[in-house]
């Protein structure tokens, strides 16, 4: 069974082929690094990384972009309000970069201690204005867009006598000027409500600002990753993506952009959206108070959560739910998945005794392909565009046939060692490579280190002296050297 994935372009589920193979191009939608990360920031770039990971596995070529915005995000989709990341800026007094850095750079930590590979090519919007002026000039060439005192919008309404503005959306012209809190009024350089900005010219006080051929200013926030996914994937990637939250403005106008500039594509072929996160059944929001931090989450208690939860317990949370499903939060739910979590790790273990378990015996053809059969399954969940949820429960019932073989000896001899190797390294493959969940250390090493302090000043008092020497050696070959003073009993780094 193929890779098949549902592309929110066709609403169907469709079996997916690279435009050129083997190479494929990924392309998703990165953060606006005005602020600290929350958890509705990270499932898109763990949906993707498993993505990537899978189509990795399957022997695809991938180039993975996942985007930073550091400039011309308004607070706003009507074109309005202030830049993000200057409001913030502003706020704290410092330059806008200042903020961007900051940001993106806990950001990048957050990703990796959730397991995200780094993507192949991370561009910033600052970065690429080069690119993105040219991208605008093939538009006004192709008269579909307009310039008015400094600014340049897209004509959505010219547009559309040619293609379908919100075929992504499956929203009607009709239906989106009906529904549009923007109107002309206050907004007269546009030529319709429905037009958005692809250059703003900038007003004397903004801060960030570049000279294009149309004045100072600085770009619209969907052209950024227009200019960047052709730069890139060329101009017609794989696979673009990102939350739901984007599929309409962002990426209905990233298509527009794309169809209207010289490259006249949909800018990708697949069009994947991760659905949103709720807080105990509630939308979350700042003003609710619900809104969980990751850099909090991960400590604990944070808002809605009494306790706090590692990155890889967050990891397996997230993969608990198919990625176009909603995922609610709570501490029931986290708490399930730190269990779920745990006995995945738990298999792995397990994995290396069965390994060194000696069983002897005639081997049955049927018990190895039994074995196998349910080896192959969590592929055949991944393929069906990428079931994580069943596919982690494919593992759960493989991990169930290895505890199985583990307390019956006459049953694993039944299997074969090879069958056994064979089940054991897609175990493996699938667990860490593919869903990228690795055993975390849960122990607390000065925890530990003080309960084996203790064990040492019982032994010293109960005299029992090779007991004593035994625990020496043992820090030594850690780098830890015990000292008795006549304080107590205290430890240092050892210095030879």
């Amino acid at each position: 069974m193929p890779l098949s994935l549902y592309n929110t372009l066709s609403r169907r589920k469709e079996e997916f082929q690279p435009v050129h193979p083997p190479q494929v191009g990924v392309y998703l939608c990165g953060p606006t690094v005005y602020s600290e990360a929350h958890l509705g920031n990270a499932r898109g770039p763990v949906v993707f990384d498993v993505l990537t990971r899978y189509l990795r596995h399957l022997g695809h070529q991938v180039r993975y972009v996942r985007n930073i915005t550091d400039v011309g995000h308004l607070e706003s989709d009507a074109d309005a309000g202030e830049d993000k990341m200057e409001k913030a800026a502003r706020a704290a007094r410092i330059e806008p970069m200042q903020v961007a850095q900051h940001y993106t750079n806990r950001y990048r930590q957050h990703m990796l201690a959730l397991g995200c590979l780094p993507p192949d090519i991370e561009p910033q919007a600052s970065g690429h204005i080069i690119e993105q002026i040219q991208v605008i000039e093939e538009i006004i060439a192709n008269g579909l867009a307009y310039e008015v005192n400094g600014s340049v919008y897209f004509d959505v309404p010219r547009y559309n006598e040619h293609e379908r503005y919100g075929k992504l959306s499956n929203r009607s012209i009709e239906d989106q000027l009906a529904g549009t809190r923007a109107n002309l009024e206050g907004q007269s350089e546009k030529r319709s409500p429905l037009d958005f900005a692809l250059w703003k010219k900038a007003a004397p006080e903004h801060i960030m600002r570049w000279p294009s051929p149309w004045g100072e200013g600085f770009p619209g926030w969907h052209l950024e990753c227009s200019a960047m996914s052709r730069k890139y994937l060329g101009k017609l990637s794989d696979i673009h993506g990102g939350g739901l939250d984007l599929m309409f403005p962002h990426h209905e106008c990233e298509i527009a952009q794309s169809q209207g500039s010289h490259a006249h594509t949909d800018e990708a072929r697949f069009w994947v959206h991760n659905n949103m996160i709720t807080v105990n059944g509630t939308k979350m929001s700042k003003s609710l108070g619900n809104f969980v931090l990751l850099g909090d989450m991960f400590q604990g208690p944070t808002g809605p959560l009494a306790f706090g939860y590692s990155p890889m317990v967050v990891r397996f949370f997230l993969l608990q739910a198919h990625y176009r499903s909603p995922v609610d939060v709570s501490d029931d739910a986290l708490q399930a998945a730190r269990k779920g979590y745990r006995k995945l790790m738990n298999g792995l273990r397990l994995l290396d005794k069965l390994a060194a378990i000696e069983a002897t015996g005639e081997v049955l053809e049927t018990a190895a392909q039994q074995l196998l059969a349910l080896a192959a399954k969590p592929a055949e969940f991944l393929n069906d565009d990428l079931n994580t949820p069943r596919a982690l429960a494919a593992l759960f019932d493989l991990l169930k046939r290895f505890n199985t073989l583990a307390s019956t000896p006459a049953a694993l001899a039944e299997v074969g060692a090879e069958a056994l190797a064979q089940a054991a390294g897609t175990y493996r493959t699938f667990v860490q490579d593919v869903l990228g969940l690795r055993d975390e250390p849960r122990a607390n090493a000065e925890q530990l280190l003080d309960l084996t302090l203790g064990f040492y000043s019982e032994a010293k008092a109960d005299k029992a002296y090779d007991k004593v020497d035994q625990i020496r050696a043992a820090l030594k070959g850690q780098g830890i050297v015990i000292k008795d003073t006549k304080a107590g009993v205290e430890w240092a780094y050892s210095e030879e």
